[in-house]
């Protein structure tokens, strides 16, 4: 048990989401329990992770887990360990609350050098109906940036897409790269502006658009003849275009789309429901979120990519290949993740706030606002 890396999820505490204070002690090694010395309550170590109050074995919930997210069908679960399909159902959507926060905390919070983004949609079945996921991935990294889900492939999906880029970027020089639906340029006009403080003005503040923003398209139409491709600048400087793209994909080429779409590939081969011709149906929009969060966080923090290893020079004449995972490549983490460091890893919560009173405070309360806010 160590108790550096826990902290007090109690929400009345003052050391809440704390962690290495000196405040916990063991209060059971049997039970896996630790005591709080600030609030005086006792917690499961577990408490915040996928494997809190479930009386299975965790190492057999992780195998069930990392079957699931590499495409092994549910119905093969179920004939191998004998679990009933509603609780290995029940573990994936836990999984996915867990991958969601995981990703929230180190990736959605995160500041980037975005430098080339490229977003696309894909389609899902689910029951009764599809579910449209559009996501977007940071090109230079290959890190995957989150996606969003709707019934609709319209406006509103792509300016929430569109918004949730423009909360992790930096105000860098930055290549959008998309395919041809037409909400796509408006959406990140609207997204990537900044407000401009207005000194003692009423009224709403002016809105100032970033500079050095490209947005490009790769608009595909079938014909008779055969595939036709359009490569349309949008927005920005042609020699910016050139400049970013030789920057991020470190190879000579054209204006393309092809990360994102190596990435929706992974995807489908991975989540049965977003492949093109299946029968294969997502039960409840909850279940396919889920899944989107778990193999995006196995995809950013616990594969290694081919494409981003680095040779480390070893001796003289000899060199060996140091892999590496996308969170890797964006400086957001210094090792490899393991599938029990994901599923188990706890996401601090916001620290406590003194209530708010009229009158003066004790002593005592502004003692333990000094010691912990």
């Amino acid at each position: 048990m160590n108790l550096e890396q826990l902290f007090c999820p109690n929400i009345d505490c003052p050391a809440r989401g704390q962690a290495n204070q000196g405040n916990l002690v063991s209060h059971s090694q049997i039970e896996k329990r630790c005591l709080c010395s600030v609030c005086n309550k006792s917690f499961a170590i577990t408490k915040g992770t996928l494997f809190y109050r479930l009386r299975t074995d965790p190492k057999v919930v992780m195998c069930v887990i990392v079957l699931l997210a590499y495409g092994c069908p549910t119905q093969a679960i179920v004939q191998a360990f004998g679990f009933d399909e509603r609780t290995v159902k029940n573990w994936w959507e836990r999984a996915g609350h867990q991958c969601e926060a995981v990703h929230e905390h180190l990736i959605g919070q995160s500041q980037l050098d975005l430098q080339q983004v490229q977003a696309d949609e894909i389609k899902a079945k689910i029951l009764g109906g599809s579910l449209w996921l559009a996501m977007a991935i940071m090109v230079s990294t290959r890190l995957w940036l989150g996606g969003v889900a709707s019934p609709h492939r319209d406006l509103e999906l792509i300016q929430s897409l569109a918004d949730r880029i423009r909360a992790m970027a930096l105000c860098r020089p930055l290549l959008l790269a998309v395919d041809g639906l037409p909400g796509y340029p408006k959406a990140f006009q609207r997204a990537f502006r900044s407000k401009v403080p207005r000194s003692g003005k009423k009224g709403r503040p002016q809105l100032y658009a970033w500079p050095d923003i490209a947005i490009v398209q790769v608009i595909k139409r079938r014909l008779p003849a055969g595939l036709e491709i359009e490569r349309r600048i949008v927005q920005g400087c042609p020699l910016l275009v050139k400049r970013l793209r030789q920057m991020t994909q470190n190879e000579p080429g054209v204006i393309n789309t092809a990360y994102i779409e190596r990435l929706n590939a992974t995807f489908r081969m991975r989540l049965s429901w977003l492949t093109r011709r299946t029968r294969t149906l997502a039960q409840q929009p909850e279940t396919l979120t889920a899944g989107l969060f778990i193999v995006g966080c196995f995809y950013n923090l616990c594969d290694p990519h081919h494409s981003l290893r680095l040779r480390l020079s070893v001796g003289r004449f000899g060199h060996r290949w140091v892999n590496r995972t996308p969170a890797m490549a964006a400086a957001l983490t210094d090792h490899i993740w393991t599938v029990d460091e994901l599923l188990k890893y706890r996401v601090p919560t916001p620290r406590w706030k003194p209530p708010k009173q009229r009158g003066r405070r004790s002593k005592e309360l502004l003692q333990v606002i000094e010691r912990w806010c």
